[in-house]
């Protein structure tokens, strides 16, 4: 498993991306779930039993940055065989896309729009926001380790 790790992220270009990843991807969701406020000043805020919740966001972008490099390093292997690398991206992109439903103000902006049906979305994301994030990391880990196993055996590497 190291071995794969350090085949992707050896190239400069495979870390650069992950860390840039990281870096949007974490600002971002502390941004949307109201964790970073950007006016008047820029100030941060983890309010008292919210830990729990940094944490998965952590956690979120650190499995994405890690996962979405080593997929897109595994389709430049994989140029010609389309159909065997569909399934590792898109669980990459579910993973993160799950990860990142938090209720911000944009969240409410957005689903208030649609009436009735955007009370009863904004409910659900609220109650069901820390069970979907792990689900989110759920995914993001076995789509890890379809990677490593399927790069393992398209790189021909030993264990």
């Amino acid at each position: 498993m190291l071995r794969t790790i350090t085949l992707v992220f050896s190239n400069f270009k495979y870390l650069l991306f992950s860390s840039i990843f990281f870096s949007l991807m974490f600002i971002g969701m502390l941004i949307l779930s109201e964790y970073i406020f950007l006016e008047p000043y820029v100030v941060s805020h983890i309010p008292s039993g919210s830990e729990f919740g940094f944490l998965l966001i952590l956690i979120i972008s650190v499995l994405s940055s890690l996962v979405i490099p080593m997929n897109i390093f595994r389709i430049n292997i994989l140029k010609s065989s389309k159909q065997k690398m569909g399934g590792g991206l898109f669980g990459s992109i579910i993973g993160a896309a799950a990860g990142a439903c938090s209720c911000g103000p944009i969240g409410f902006a957005v689903i208030s729009t649609f009436g009735s049906v955007g009370a009863t979305a904004t409910a659900f994301l609220t109650n069901y926001e820390t069970p979907i994030r792990i689900v989110a990391i759920i995914i993001l880990i076995i789509t890890y380790f379809t990677t490593v196993k399927s790069l393992k055996i398209e790189c021909k590497l030993n264990s």
